[in-house]
């Protein structure tokens, strides 16, 4: 049977590791070519040695137009046009609040997390066009809908990323393009310590702590792997969607449902805290209630 994406090609960004080397192995699996564009130029060349009739890889900063425009063009040249992208590359960019911020590292973390997918779809769009249409997802994060899950400057990018796919979804609808983005929760990639500015070796061992946490964090037991959102990208980015644009999809395992209490019987809630109710007396209240309509 033919894959999903049979036929069709793909450019993914930050695609040597994390969830773009999910997408990159997925979307193959499916049936497409790909460019995958990184700056892990060694990373970059076992993925073209594992997969060498369908991926080639761009040394791609996403930040300089030009190798945004270079990648682009590669899905051209090298397999005859461009159905899809996928703007994923990133990092947690700046953690200094707002007393402190570093106007310098504001900069950057726009630069890499919104004008990156900018140049994207700039480029993207004439290729896209020769196809007759196409499809863009972009990822954004739970940060970006919800405080308290990034530092101010990620935080305020990813929500950007979301209007601004809604915004392109809009002004790209009549050449048949659709737009939209993906939410990412807590993924176990290296993105937690690379926003921490560790050498990136450690950033990817700390994907391994974030494994081990996920599970205690969020109504569906495990932390979320890369292949999670490549899935939810494999669906946006296939004729399964061909009626979804502009919009995000949250894949978080529920940690944005809300506080623990609202999904954890055996936690407490701000309100029942603050009426001096523990949860095992808010669990016999419950029980008894239960027993009263029964009888």
């Amino acid at each position: 049977m033919a894959g999903r994406l049979e036929g069709k090609v793909a450019v993914i960004t930050g695609g040597a590791s994390g969830i773009g080397l999910g997408a990159v192995e997925l979307f193959v699996a499916e049936g497409a070519r790909v460019i995958a564009a990184d700056l892990q130029d060694e990373k970059g060349a076992m993925l073209e040695k594992r997969f060498p009739d369908t991926v080639r890889y761009a040394h791609c900063d996403v930040t300089v137009e030009a190798d945004v425009e270079k990648a682009v063009n590669l899905a051209a040249s090298e397999f005859g046009g461009l159905d899809v992208l996928f703007n994923n590359a990133g990092h947690g960019g700046t953690t200094t609040g707002v007393a402190d911020m570093d106007a310098a590292g504001w900069d950057a973390t726009f630069a890499l997390l919104v004008k990156g997918p900018m140049l994207g779809m700039k480029y993207a769009l004439p290729h896209m066009l020769k196809r007759g249409g196409g499809s863009v997802i972009n990822t954004a994060s739970i940060a970006g809908l919800q405080a308290g899950f990034g530092p101010i400057a990620y935080s305020s990018a990813k929500c950007a990323v979301i209007h601004m796919s809604r915004c392109a979804a809009a002004e790209l609808s009549p050449q048949k393009i659709r737009v939209n983005a993906i939410c990412p929760g807590l993924i176990a990639t290296s993105i937690f310590g690379a926003s921490m500015g560790l050498p990136r070796e450690v950033a990817d061992q700390m994907a391994a702590r974030v494994a081990e946490v996920g599970d205690k964090i969020q109504p569906i037991p495990k932390a979320g792997a890369p292949d999670d959102i490549a899935r939810a990208a494999l669906y946006l980015a296939s004729d399964d969607s061909v009626f979804v644009t502009g919009t995000h999809i949250v894949v978080d395992g529920g940690i944005t449902i809300g506080g623990r209490g609202s999904w954890d019987p055996t936690a407490g809630s701000p309100i029942l805290d603050a009426m001096g109710i523990t949860p095992e007396q808010a669990m016999q209240m419950r029980e008894a209630m239960a027993a009263q309509r029964a009888g």
